[in-house]
């Protein structure tokens, strides 16, 4: 049998990228063989002996990941690196589940899958995971921007151990859906999934609420109570807004992270934690360090493995794919069926989404209630962004990021608006207080404390504006 030293098999049906792949690959020293077909791989493998393979998923006469088991019984150590333009989280846990080296979506940077392709071969093994079993469908991520594939190919890389996963990200950009979707595919998704909105919890509560306590410990504590620690044992605990936790929670949340026991309230008996930790926040927890409001060593002891959500604005291509996903979720929850329509796609596409998802989400379904006729198009949707202030965005409004330009878009509102001489100021600070609070209000969930105090304002005159215009708080206190 021929041995062929620091040699390829690609796998790979578009002629295009093969001869990308095979340039970049033979100026590395690689020797390439390429094919296109299931059948011809499996034929050269069983000829020949190669240091690595890359594959494509789509190939002509079947899948590339549901046939590498045929690949494994031939050369059970040879590492496989897969390729694929269905960039979905299902996809690449798929790629993962069957022990490859690494998964590179489509597109991809051709020196990254060069360099990956010799570090591979100089392993000279397969899998940097564990595990056979298959992981099943139903995800909750959708996106197939190259910012979500940056976030699928972390939450790949965390299933098969229990390193502590910190999400960052701004407001309604899903950092508990990637904390769902690590516990549903990882090795605890047979346990509980306990989630603690830390920020939500009164500080004189929340070491009871996250620890527990002991029959008599305080005032009103008649009985002993299991703290989220214990509850999430043999799953995962997911510690939300972990940037705003009291600094003496956070002390003992830092010892309970150390010496992997916790102590009920009033107790004596060091429990044993068997609980996955991931923790998010919308902070940016350096400036929070250096102003002493979050311990430094509970960071580094978090940060293990960071993910770091994309903002909504920055993955622009995956808008359209949510909205229909919403649309669809809403139908099955018992709205009307709605479709959308490519024009109106591309007006979504347009707006800045500064709640970004759920924002997104909420108009969604509010879209899909109010719109009269099945077909969503550009009509349906202008009222309702001007409804919530922000109206429709074109290229004369919205520049590089999806960023508002401020000078543009106070010309076009006095042009648009021209109030009467002598009331311009109040109606200008009319018109942006009410995008301003909102804004404010969805970052805090609709806590009107919250929002007065990051607003710099007393609390009862927060209420007074809100009421003078018509903002009803409670409609931010929806999550996604």
């Amino acid at each position: 049998m021929e041995v062929r030293h620091m040699s390829v098999l690609l796998v790979e049906d578009d002629m295009s990228i093969a001869i990308v792949i095979t340039a970049a690959l033979e100026a590395e020293g690689f020797d390439v063989k390429h094919c296109q077909t299931i059948e011809e791989r499996d034929r050269l493998l069983s000829q020949h002996t190669f240091s690595a393979m890359v594959t494509d998923v789509m190939l002509p006469d079947g899948d590339g990941i549901e046939t590498i088991g045929r690949v494994r019984s031939l050369r059970p150590d040879m590492p496989v690196l897969i390729l694929s333009a269905q960039n979905t989280l299902d996809t690449a846990v798929r790629a993962t589940d069957t022990g490859a080296f690494e998964y590179f979506p489509k597109p991809f940077d051709i020196d990254e899958l060069a360099r990956t392709v010799r570090q591979a071969a100089g392993n000279g093994q397969g899998s940097v995971h564990d595990g056979d079993e298959p992981l099943g469908d139903g995800l909750p991520l959708v996106g197939r921007s190259p910012a979500m594939q940056s976030v699928f190919r972390m939450i790949t890389r965390v299933l098969r151990n229990d390193l502590t996963v910190l999400i960052l990200g701004e407001s309604g950009t899903g950092k508990e859906l990637v904390a769902e979707a690590i516990h549903q595919l990882g090795n605890r998704r047979t346990g509980p999934f306990i989630a603690v909105n830390t920020a939500a919890i009164p500080a004189e509560l929340i070491e009871s609420e996250l620890f527990g306590h002991e029959k008599g410990a305080f005032t009103g504590a008649v009985a002993r109570h299991e703290g989220k620690f214990e509850q999430a044992a043999g799953g995962t605990l997911f510690l939300d807004e972990i940037g705003d936790m009291p600094m003496q929670a956070q002390t003992r949340l830092l010892r309970a992270l150390q010496s992997g026991t916790v102590r009920r309230v009033g107790g004596r008996e060091e429990i044993k934690l068997d609980a996955r930790i991931i923790a998010a926040t919308n902070k940016d927890l350096e400036p929070e360090i250096a102003a002493g409001r979050f311990r430094e060593d509970l960071y580094y002891r978090l940060n293990v493995v960071p993910i770091s959500m994309p903002p909504l604005r920055d993955r622009p291509e995956d808008i359209e794919v949510l909205a229909r996903h919403f649309l669809q979720h809403a139908a099955n929850e018992g709205l009307p069926k709605r479709q959308l329509t490519q024009e109106a796609a591309e007006l979504l596409r347009k707006q800045s989404w500064r709640g970004n998802v759920r924002e997104l989400k909420n108009f969604i379904y509010r879209l899909a209630l109010l719109a009269r006729e099945d077909a969503i198009d550009v009509e349906s949707i202008v009222p309702l962004l001007a409804a919530d202030g922000q109206g429709p965005q074109t290229g004369a409004t919205a520049v590089a990021g999806g960023e508002v330009d401020i000078d543009t878009a106070v010309s076009q509102w006095l042009a648009a608006e021209r109030p009467a001489d002598g009331s311009i100021y109040a109606s200008a600070m009319a018109a942006f207080e009410r995008p301003l609070f909102a804004e404010i209000l969805k970052e805090t969930g609709g806590n009107q404390l919250r929002a007065a105090h990051a607003l710099g304002i007393n609390r009862n005159t927060l209420r007074k504006r809100l009421s003078e215009l018509e903002i009803d708080p409670e409609a931010f206190t929806r999550r996604l």
